[in-house]
C-alpha cells in the first residue's frame, strides 16, 4: 500500500472507519468486474484496495454521509 495515497485519502475522510468501509466497498466493485476510475497500466501490479484509495484520494469517489436522524 502506498503511504502517500493512504494519507492523501485521509485528508479526504478524516475519519479511518468511514475511510475503510469506503475503499472495501469499492474494491469489492471492482473485484466483481466494476472498471476502475484511474489509470492502471497493463501488467502494474496494484491491488483492488490500493485502487479504490486512489480513487478516493483523487476525489473520484464521492461519498454521501446520511445525518443522523433526531428524536422529538
Amino acid at each position: 500500500m502506498n503511504e502517500a495515497i493512504l494519507e492523501k485519502a485521509i485528508e479526504l475522510i478524516p475519519d479511518r472507519r468511514v475511510l475503510i468501509n469506503a475503499a472495501c466497498r469499492r474494491a469489492g466493485e471492482l473485484a466483481r468486474g466494476g472498471k476502475p476510475l484511474i489509470r492502471v497500466l497493463p501488467g502494474e501490479e496494484k491491488s483492488y484496495l490500493d485502487i479504490a484509495l486512489e480513487e478516493i484520494a483523487e476525489g473520484k469517489i464521492a461519498l454521501r454521509v446520511p445525518e443522523p436522524e433526531l428524536e422529538l
